[in-house]
């Protein structure tokens, strides 16, 4: 059994015994330290490092993106956000463990109803489960990401997960140039956006040109790039 002892300062301090092995942490509220006693208890006892007090506290899904995203920022691999804050917009609030096989497949009917396509709901699961096996594999959470694969597997026999429409339309003139007037507008831009996609489109056309299939429209070079022609 776990003791507890109220220090001085308010605080309490839990401490764990087993056969020679030996665990503490410390808390400012009592349920904090019965909750992580119930979960270090387990690991002591099969000889592996109890949950860190930080991480203990994780109760949310939320919580759970966070330590993601504070992780891999710290490495200089930022995720990206936006993904992070639909995720934690629409699931945020979940409790760990509630998060089963059932809640992400309603998840997964709920996005498609509001538009998400086959693809768009195939990145929002593989997001879902990259967190939690981060926070399994990195941080020593009990939490399986099998429920994650058993909702794409429904998911994807319900029709809501799988590839894109392929498209077979090619940008026309005026499209291009648009695009490369955009290009070449934003000052912000570091990179040669309007080159490489001249080359794309060239490299496409000389393609296409081998197999007699050709119908992309030629384009003019803008100033800013004279030197590239298709």
């Amino acid at each position: 059994m776990a003791s507890i002892t109220k220090l001085p300062s308010g605080a309490y301090r839990v401490q764990i015994r087993r056969k020679g092995r030996y665990a503490s942490e410390t808390f400012l509220r009592r349920d904090d330290t019965h909750r992580w006693a119930r979960q270090a208890e387990p690991r002591v006892d099969q000889g592996l490092a109890p949950t860190s007090a930080s991480v203990s506290r994780l109760q949310t899904f939320g919580h759970l993106i966070d330590l993601h995203i504070t992780d891999m920022c710290e490495v200089g691999k930022p995720p990206r956000r936006s993904k992070a804050a639909t995720l934690k917009r629409d699931l945020g609030k979940e409790k760990i463990g509630h998060l089963d096989r059932q809640k992400l497949i309603d998840y997964g009917k709920m996005r498609a109803e509001q538009g998400a396509g086959p693809v768009t709901l195939g990145i929002d699961i593989g997001v879902i489960k990259m967190i939690i096996t981060h926070a399994a594999a990195v941080h020593g959470l009990h939490i399986s990401p099998e429920p994650v694969d058993l909702a794409r597997v429904a998911l994807k026999r319900l029709g809501l997960i799988g590839k894109g429409t392929e498209r077979d339309r090619r940008p026309t003139t005026d499209e291009l140039n648009r695009l490369f007037r955009c290009f070449d507008d934003n000052e912000r831009l570091t990179l040669p956006m309007a080159r490489i996609v001249k080359f794309a489109v060239a490299e496409c056309r000389d393609q296409l040109l081998e197999s007699k299939e050709c119908s992309v429209p030629p384009f003019v070079p803008s100033a800013r790039y004279p030197n590239v022609r298709a």
